[in-house]
This record gives structure tokens, sequence and C-alpha cells, in this order.
């Protein structure tokens, strides 16, 4: 599958004849493309332009491709945006835009979301203690921001008002570093977020600068900054852009550096700003603006040392916090609770919400237990139809399923370590595979023994291994074939690998692979992440994952990778597959198949890795 295809655009200032006259001819010369973003201001400057701009959203004229924007000011745009604004499909969370007329949609305040693979956050508007309803961002949208910066996972595209950057000696004459219209809160988000692109406008020039280097990250950030739509000094307006999605790039892929890149230009600002911070307050205190929004004068439960008044904002946010103990703010686990019962964040907080009924949420508290069963339902509904697992999900890819039984199902990944890697997976929408019932441990042993059984006739031995995420995604236990004659090696590249990341395993030795996973029950906390491997010889390697560490979600993979000498196949995006049906004429309708025993017959067409299968597996 080929990258996406964005289009990058400056300052619009209103001129949209302008502006899609020139996509049209890039997209039918270079295209076709699949979006523009557009940084800097997109409303008209003076009312001249109006008509011009309202015959697209009015619909008079149309847009060709799908266009976002985050420069919401400029005259019209408080009429223009309140109409969108008031739009029952704009209602809620939506970071993906809202729709303001085809194919045109406002990115407001702040947001991440995925645009054709590619992870774009954004920052709308200028900064402004005014407080005003549109064209500037508020302190909110920039917690939350660095709350996104605390996720795993790589943002592609950032967009932002201009920020400050230090450049090259070359780029000052043409007035690249002139301080003036920028805005430190952008500079510290963007290294804070780390991006692999920072786009931004409403500086008056074209600049695409040398990609730089990250603090505490592998990959490179590359800024561009875009002129206004039809400026006369015909500097640059829009710039065409590629780029594969970090979260389908493979390690070596993501980590590569041209040898023009540079030191971060933030590690200087870094230095500057600290040292004026120093004398003004505490050290303690340095960072910790971005945990908390409000004073609140209501003390409620909290964990951790936090001060009475403010609550942690990315508590409340995500249910966790990275400085655990430390943080000087209050856990309340009663306002979290609150927000995921869908009670507004400013009603909890703050006691009111500014938005009145505009506001989607809720704005009273939350205690019917019904209530919360009832979204509870809903929820895992919800959940089933979205996740590849469940198989009531039109997600599912069922040509992959190898056999099916009660509790649990024999699935092939969609990519392939080894031949023959397979996934034993729960029927239900289950976090794990460790705390479910004694039936279900019973039919997983069944699964367990019969691939044991297969893998040694062909002369080799089972791994399996699973990653037990405190965010309670579908559970998949995954058996990897190795040949008998690596299987000694295999626990000592396992605590190779962990001594690297700085951990050591908890090893368990037993002669049965029940008394091996009741000793992982015995280990597991609901409240943390967890990982462990059942080895051939029947020792069983865990790990308790701890609040801040960062652990690999792929670590079991890219040790047998290792192991087995093909490092290239680490990621599993790197072994993806087309599979067809094969069914023999007396199995062709899937309702006649026997549901406690499906037996499908499968032929693997590799797109990047040598592997076929045809075979069914069969319970002892």
């Amino acid at each position: 599958m080929s990258p996406p295809r964005i289009l990058l655009c400056g300052d619009v200032l209103g001129r949209l004849n302008q502006l899609f006259k020139r996509v049209q001819s890039v997209n039918k010369s270079a295209g076709p493309f699949d979006a523009v973003l557009c940084v800097g201001q997109f409303f008209p400057d003076s009312s001249e332009l109006l008509d011009e701009f309202m015959n697209y959203v009015e619909g008079r004229s149309e847009i060709p491709i799908p266009t976002y924007f985050i420069g919401d000011y400029g005259v019209g745009a408080a009429k223009v945006l309140l109409a969108a604004s008031k739009n029952s499909a704009n209602q809620g969370f939506k970071m993906d835009g809202f729709k303001v007329t085809d194919n045109l949609f406002w990115l407001k305040g702040s947001g991440n979301f995925t645009l054709h693979g590619l992870s774009v956050a954004y920052l709308s508007g200028r900064q402004s203690s005014e407080g005003q309803q549109f064209g500037t961002y508020s302190q909110d949208d920039v917690d939350a921001l660095r709350a996104l910066a605390e996720e795993p996972g790589i943002v592609d595209l950032f967009l932002t008002y201009p920020c400050f950057l230090i450049c090259s000696a070359s780029d000052m004459l043409v007035g690249i570093s002139d301080s003036s219209n920028t805005d430190s809160t952008v500079s510290e988000l963007v290294a804070e977020i780390k991006p692999r692109y920072h786009i931004a406008g409403s500086k008056g020039v074209f600049y695409a600068r040398e990609p730089y280097s990250n603090v505490d990250a592998v990959h490179v950030t590359r800024f561009l900054g875009l002129a206004p739509v039809g400026n006369k000094e015909k500097q640059k307006f829009i710039h065409a852009l590629s780029p594969t999605p970090a979260a389908t790039m493979s390690a070596a892929d993501i980590s590569m550096k041209t040898p023009n890149t540079t030191l971060s230009p933030y590690t200087f600002l870094d230095q500057g700003s600290h040292s004026k911070e120093a004398a003004k307050r505490p050290s303690d205190s340095v960072s910790d603006s971005q945990y908390w929004r409000y004073d609140v004068s209501q003390k409620r439960q909290k964990h951790g040392g936090g001060d009475g008044d403010k609550m942690c904002f990315k508590f409340i946010y995500s249910g966790s916090c990275p400085r655990g103990e430390k943080c000087n703010f209050r856990h309340d686990t009663d306002a979290r609770e609150q927000c995921l019962r869908g009670v507004c964040l400013d009603f909890i907080i703050k006691g009111k919400c500014e938005k009145g009924p505009e506001c989607s949420y809720k704005h009273s508290l939350q205690n019917d237990d019904s209530q919360r069963t009832h979204r509870s339902e809903n929820a895992s509904a919800n959940r089933s139809k979205e996740c590849w697992f469940c198989l009531s999900s039109p997600s599912v890819e069922s040509h992959l399923i190898v056999s099916v039984g009660e509790y649990y199902y024999c699935a092939l990944p969609k990519g392939p370590l080894v031949e023959d890697h397979v996934l034993v997976i729960p029927v239900e929408h289950v976090p794990n595979t460790i705390s479910t019932s004694p039936e279900c441990e019973k039919e997983l042993g069944r699964f367990q023994n019969s691939l044991m059984m297969y893998y040694k006739n062909q002369g080799k031995e089972a791994v399996f291994f699973e990653w037990l995420s405190k965010r309670g995604t579908h559970a998949n236990l995954q058996a990897v074939p190795i040949p008998t004659s690596k299987a000694a090696a295999v626990q000592d590249i396992f605590n190779l690998a962990a001594e690297k990341l700085g951990f050591k395993f908890l090893a368990t030795k037993s002669s049965k692979s029940s008394d091996g996973r009741r000793s992982l029950r015995a280990q597991f906390d609901r409240n943390c992440s967890f990982f462990y491997v059942e080895l051939p010889e029947g020792t069983v390697l865990s790990h308790l994952i701890e609040e801040n560490e960062r652990f690999p979600a792929q670590f079991g993979r890219e040790v047998l990778a290792g192991l087995l000498n093909i490092a290239d196949k680490a990621d599993w995006r790197n072994c993806m597959l087309a599979l067809k049906w094969v069914l023999p004429p007396p199995i062709a309708e899937v309702e006649s198949l026997d549901f406690d025993h499906r037996r499908l017959n499968l032929v693997g067409v590799p797109s990047k890795c040598s592997w076929e299968a045809s075979r069914s597996l069969k319970f002892p």
C-alpha cells in the first residue's frame, strides 16, 4: 500500500479561488492527493474577499479534495464557525474536524486524529489571555497535547501557529529568525511531542529547516514554514508530502538520520527558560503546571502527597500519572470515575461549564449504578465492533481462523514471524488469558497441547508469550515454533534482552504447564501491564511492568526474531500476508461447519515473507 499523499498550505487569507485552482493543477500533474492541511490564518483579512470565501462555505463553489484548517480567525470566522459548532453532527469530541461544508473541516482547539494512516496533531489559533471564542487556544488545549506527548506512539504531523525556531546563519539573512509573531508555548509543545514533521505558517516566507534530532527519541523532526497564498514575493505556499506512517515503519527506518541532521534547537531554549524559571520558583515545580488545570476548594479522596487545592489533570484525563506518588497534585479517584461516566471535566473541576447548553457532556454527578451498567454494556458492544479479534466484529479477518472452540479460537497472525506462527485468542473480548475461568483455562491447555504435539512432529518446540496491557485490549497468546536445536538458548536470550532494558525476569520452573500458569495468576496485578513467556522445558519467565517503565509491546517477537536470525521480521507489518480461501465443496457454506471444530484450509500468498499453510488443528 502506497503512503498517503498530502498537500500542505500556508495562510489562505480567504483566497480560496487561488488555493483550489493551484490544488487542482497539482492534483492533475502529480496526484491524486488525499487531503490539504492548511496552517496560518484561513479566513480573509478584509471583507473584499468574503463573498469569494462564502461561495465555498455555502456550497456554490466546489472544494476538490478534503481540506483541513487550524487558523480559525479573520473576517467572517465567528459567523461560520458558530454555525459549525451548533451543527448536531459536530457535538462532542470531534478531533478529526468539525464539518463546515462538503470537504472542509475545522480543526478546533487541539487534538490528535488519524488521517490515511498518519497520526496528525494540531493546536488551532493563537495564544491569548482574553478568552476569545474563536481564533485562540486555551490552557486546556495545551494540557491535552501534553497528555498526548506522554502516550506511546509517534506523531507524524504537528500543525501549529508559528513558534520560535533557532535557524542557521544563512537563514537569518532572509529574516527567518525574527522572533516577532512567535509563540513559546508552541515551541515547548513541539519539544515534548517530537513530531516527525512540524508545519506552521504566518511568517510570510517558505522555509524548510534541516532535520534535527530529538532528545529521548530515535527519530528526527523536519520543520516546514509555508508562505501565504498569493504572496507578492511569490514564496512557496503549497508543498506536497508523502510520508510513510510511523506506525507502519520498521525501527531501522524510523531511526534513520541524514548527514545534515542537526541538534535539536529546543535544547538551547530549554536551558534558557529553565535558568529564568529557577529564579522565580522552587526547582521541584518547574514543570508542574502541565499536570493541573484549576484550583478547587473541596478535598476528595486522593493517592500520593498532592497539593490539597489542585488536582492532577493527567490523572483525571487518562487514569494514570507518570509521576506516581511523587506527583505534587492530587490523584482524585472520584473525579476520574465521574469523567469515565461522561461528566464534563469543567463541571467536575470548576463546578460549572462555560459552554453552557452547547456542551454535550453531563453537568451533574452520576451515581446511578444501573446507568453505569448500561453504559458499560454499550461500550463493550462498541469495542467488539471495532476489535480485530472479536468474532462478531466486521473487522475480524475470518479467513485467518484455523480452529474454533467454545472459549478460544486459533488463528494465523496477519504478519507471522515464522511458518506455523499461531495466535490463541479468547472468543470473548477479555484483556488477558490469565484471569479466566477454570473451563477457559482447561480449553486453553488443550489448544497449547495440540500445538506442542504438532510442532514436535516437525522437530520443533513451542514458545508461548503474552503481553498484557493494563489498557485492556483483546487478549492473544502467541505460539511460535523454534528449532529444537535452539530451545536451550531461549531462556538465555530473553534474560539478555531483559538486562539490556534494565530489568530481570522472575523465573518459575514447573513440571506442568497448568502449574506455571497458576503461578502467573498469583503474580498478576490488573493495575499494571505484564509480560510472560512459557519456555519449552517448562520454565515461565514473567515481568510486572512499572508505571513509568518503557517496555516494547513487541518484545517477545523481537527477542525470538533475534534468536532465529530474522531481525527484519521483528515488526509484524513487514510480514503481512495476502490470504485467500481454499474450501472444498462440502464445507463451502460457513453455516454447515461444526462450531466447536471448524476446520478451514488456508493457503497463504506471501507479500514479504515466505510462508504457506494448508492444515487444520484438531483437539486431541
